[in-house]
């Protein structure tokens, strides 16, 4: 039987490169191509085209490249090749004389015998591409593509596996034989998911979805006082509060957004990329593509409003207390607001574009760039008061630890880094923040790590516990004073956009472009797997954020703001598979 064709044709070519210049900010050249092109006729540009899909089509091609370079058969270059790929540099494979050839090939039957090949360098290609596409900080996530294609038979016929052995990752191609049967999939859940428990097990009720938003939502969080308060913004440019009580019916409607707030801009983007709540739950930061900053009361009337920033804000955390706001750009600043007084008290200028920042307490906090840096900031000094140095790309998030005494951040170098935060006070100086100690360094993720979560809970006898997400498709759980990886979570397809441990420390969750929701048990130490799973049953699958509730009362449940137009809402309290685990341990 013959292949079916492959077609590329111009249109689709300028379609792909129009949508990835609009994404990274470059509104004039994209204006100058749609016209140039004739876009505005184009029958590809009204269709869905998710952010990132050019970088992963060209990632996809450089994987292709290496494949065809290196699968030649017995060589010691298949499997030792220490050169990395990129899109305009013809590759010349490189010997490592340390490594001893990992490939080995039955004579008899090649295909049918394992396959074994050293995980290669990161491509030039992606490095390249670091500074211009929008990081996993904000939830507009750059690759929140579609799984467009179906899997061939081919592709199914071989399956990929990371295994941690001694501290190094291998990556192993398990080629399968075509007459060997793909085990059942159990179902469970609202959509589709594996099931964690007996076959019988009925989750239908612990899943539902809200309608309300027009686009992808990108941004949701739980109000802190008021519990059955959700907040959730979208590309649509709309932010809603939904109002969810606690024991809801299991057959009660889907509900509809009890306020709507509309922050659209008729002359630019204004895809909302953050939500924050005060502590004390009565006022909403909204920040926006629009590059302007918004802050709400609970009841959904404008509070404050500025348009001092001169590009996209990609975060907005306000402080421990409530009394500060900080907001982080895409014009290279950070900007402190003076929420009483409602106006600008500070702005902090980095070299690179600002994509994150948290807070160490009520006068401190930190904020990344793409200048590869750390800024420990004051809010009371325009200059940093420590500026942490080490990564090797851009740095994509930043968070600290719940007493504020340590400090995480993971970059495009595929590391993440813990900095050891100590107060210093003295009474000629202003206050000051240095490093305790050397840093210690997560190594092991194979692609950029852009998401980070402490856990708020120590388990007896352990250190702290840190997660870590890449878009290797992996996430992996570290212990925070060893920098010893303790676990390698491998059941996403495609890169992680979303990770957080429960408010107790007992569940670490993940989401991902493929659409899966996972959760794993953090507390058994013995085991730590996979206990439950969701996935949306939406052909626009991603999962760019979540927020986790629990409190008194035996509430328990997250929120995801998915790709589908919908707001997800998982209550864990009707999942029986985990009761059984949480009394188990």
């Amino acid at each position: 039987m013959a292949a079916a064709p492959i077609t590329i044709n111009a249109d689709e070519v300028n379609c792909l490169i129009y949508v990835y210049l609009k994404d990274s900010g470059f509104q004039h050249t994209a204006f100058s191509l749609l016209n140039e092109g004739g876009l505005q006729h184009s029958v590809h540009l009204e269709k869905n085209i998710p952010r990132g899909e050019l970088i992963e089509l060209l990632i996809k091609a450089l994987l292709y490249t290496e494949v065809e370079a290196h699968w030649r058969g017995n060589n010691d270059m298949t499997g030792n090749c220490t050169t990395g790929f990129s899109l305009l540099e013809t590759h010349v494979c490189s010997l490592n004389p340390n490594v001893k050839p990992t490939v080995k090939l039955s004579s008899s039957n090649p295909a049918s015998a394992p396959v074994i090949m050293a995980p290669p360098s990161a491509s030039a290609s992606e490095h390249s591409e670091a500074t211009q596409k929008r990081k996993a900080s904000t939830p507009v996530a750059e690759e929140g593509h579609l799984d467009k294609r179906q899997r061939t038979a081919e592709a199914d016929s071989m399956e990929v596996e990371e295994k941690n052995t001694d501290g190094a990752s291998t990556l192993l191609l398990r080629v399968k034989s075509p007459k060997s049967p793909a085990p059942p999939i159990r179902v469970s859940g609202s959509g589709s998911a594996p099931a964690s428990g007996p076959e019988s097990e009925d989750t239908s009720d612990a899943v539902r979805q809200l309608k309300g938003h027009e686009a992808e939502v990108f941004v949701c969080a739980w109000n802190p006082i008021h519990h059955q308060v959700l907040s959730s913004g979208s590309k649509d440019a709309v932010v809603h509060l939904w109002d969810l009580p606690q024991t809801p019916t299991i057959k009660a409607k889907n509900p509809k957004p009890f306020q709507t707030i509309d922050c659209s801009s008729t002359k630019v983007d204004s895809d909302l990329t953050s939500l924050d709540w005060n502590c004390h739950g009565t006022l909403l930061s909204v920040g926006s593509y629009d590059a302007t900053l918004r802050i709400y009361t609970a009841s959904a009337e404008l509070y404050f409003e500025s348009r001092l920033h001169k590009g996209p804000i990609f975060a907005t955390r306000f402080s421990k207390d409530g009394k500060w706001l900080a907001t982080a750009s895409l014009d290279n600043t950070v900007c402190l607001w003076d929420i009483e007084k409602k106006q600008r008290r500070m702005q902090y200028k980095h070299r690179g574009i600002c994509l994150d920042l948290d807070w160490l307490d009520e006068e401190l906090f930190a904020s990344c760039s793409a200048d590869k840096v750390i800024h420990v900031l004051s809010v009371n000094h325009v200059d940093p008061i420590a500026v942490l140095t080490g990564h090797d790309g851009e740095v994509n998030q930043i968070k600290a630890n719940p007493s504020g005494t340590r400090l995480m951040s993971c970059s495009d170098d595929m590391t993440a880094r813990i900095w050891e935060m100590r107060r210093v006070k003295q009474s000629s100086e202003p206050d000051q923040v240095t490093i305790s100690g050397e840093m210690t360094v997560l190594e092991g993720h194979r692609n950029w790590v852009t998401g980070v979560s402490w856990s708020p809970m120590k388990i007896p006898g352990e250190h702290e516990l840190v997660a870590t997400a890449s878009f290797d498709s992996t996430a992996r759980l570290w212990d925070a004073n060893t920098g010893v990886c303790l676990k390698v979570f491998t059941h996403h397809k495609k890169p992680i956009y979303s990770i957080a441990f429960s408010p107790d420390g007992r569940w670490l969750a993940t989401g991902g472009g493929d659409g899966w929701f996972h959760l794993y048990d953090t507390m058994t130490q013995q085991e730590r797997e996979k206990v439950w799973s969701w996935l949306s049953e939406h052909q626009k699958r991603a999962i760019f954020e979540m927020s986790w509730q629990q409190h008194e009362g035996g509430v328990d449940r997250v929120a995801l703001a998915l790709q589908s137009h919908k707001v997800g809402l998982i209550d864990l309290t009707r999942i029986p598979a985990l009761q059984k685990s949480r009394t188990i341990s």
